[in-house]
């Protein structure tokens, strides 16, 4: 038998074959105007890498969470505290800011008391073994000021240097909106700025400068980089005699140290029946996947909220979407490597 004749019903057989394959397989789809041709499936997500640092009570000691994704976390070491406040003048440890250096080490800052004019620091490089804790005299050279709240870090790159963040009243400052929150026999009331210093080490500082004046009272201010743009998150602290606030509101710069303007005029956060926004504070920003999520504290409900957003301009209230640890307050999301997360649910 010749080879034409053995190979001719072969390539006979393969051609019905293909035939009946593209008989039976659908048919291609045009992609005309109008028309969304589906795109190859998605990878699976990232997983997130996160850490909740929070306080409870009137300020008992430093709490940790972790989450994989960004919305449901879980309190380690049974919500037992990692670090207990031994400095300042009522020795309470508020508001907690943790932030990874480049050289590894947890930098963590916190409000030690109601009045003073400093706050708390201490590092870690595993979050469970902590150094001594110092208190940081931040407004010594201004005896008028009244308080020194929520410290926030943010390490500037582009500098190489830290900047600790935090609001203080120094009455007579900004006579324009002195008076507010009076309570009891307080006369003076609160009247709050956010001043900063820089430093490369957290034993030496630069001298405290005000960092944004928005014309009006306002704390809890957090910074975090959107591209080229440094971003400031807010509380806009307006009260009594003046409007009312209470509300989330976002500032921008170019540089990390500012200035900071093109103050939102309409809050960020979820409105309420006056429309002005929930009260709310403590706002902690984070980017998981191509979201931006700010959770923060509506205290007066007695419950966490969360907005996100893509584009920092439209936000969704996503409150009630995300799981939480009971009675957390004020705190910070942060960034850390996985090992570290491992040793901290293997602390006792």
């Amino acid at each position: 038998m010749s080879w034409r004749r053995c190979i001719l019903p072969i390539l006979a057989g393969i051609s019905l074959g293909l035939a009946a394959f593209a008989a039976n397989a659908p048919a291609p789809v045009a992609a005309t105007a109008g028309t969304v041709v589906a795109p190859e499936a998605a990878p699976p997500a990232k997983s997130e890498s996160l850490l909740f640092a929070y306080f409870k009570g009137n300020g008992d000691g430093l709490h940790l969470a972790s989450s994989d994704d960004g919305f449901h976390w879980t309190a380690l070491k049974g919500d037992q505290t990692f670090l207990t406040p031994q400095v300042g003048k009522e020795k309470l440890l508020r508001d907690p800011s943790i932030q990874r250096g480049p050289d590894g080490v947890f930098h963590c800052v916190w409000t030690c008391s109601w009045n003073d004019h400093g706050i708390g620091y201490a590092e870690s490089k595993d979050l469970v073994h902590w150094s001594e804790e110092k208190f940081i005299p931040l407004m010594e050279k201004d005896d008028a000021t009244r308080n020194c709240w929520a410290p926030e870090l943010f390490y500037d790159e582009a500098n190489a240097q830290w900047l600790i963040l935090w609001s203080s009243t120094v009455p007579g400052k900004f006579p324009e909106t002195d008076g507010q929150d009076k309570s009891g026999s307080d006369k003076v009331g609160y009247n709050h700025r956010v001043y900063y210093v820089t430093t490369k080490d957290f034993k030496t500082f630069s001298p405290t400068k005000l960092l944004f004046n928005p014309g009006f009272n306002c704390i809890d201010a957090a910074i975090f980089q959107a591209g080229k743009k440094f971003v400031m998150v807010f509380k806009d602290e307006s009260n009594a005699p003046f409007t009312p606030q209470k509300n989330l509101k976002l500032a921008f710069a170019e540089r990390a140290e500012g200035p900071y303007g093109d103050v939102t005029t309409a809050p960020i956060s979820p409105k309420d029946a006056r429309g002005v926004g929930i009260w709310s504070e403590g706002p902690t920003p984070i980017k998981v996947g191509n979201q931006w999520l700010v959770y923060f504290d509506e205290y007066r409900n007695r419950r966490y909220g969360l907005i996100v957003s893509t584009d920092l301009k439209d936000w969704k209230d996503e409150t009630g979407q995300f799981t939480l640890p009971a009675g957390i307050r004020h705190g910070t999301i942060f960034h850390a490597p996985p090992e570290i997360i491992e040793g901290l649910k293997k602390a006792q």
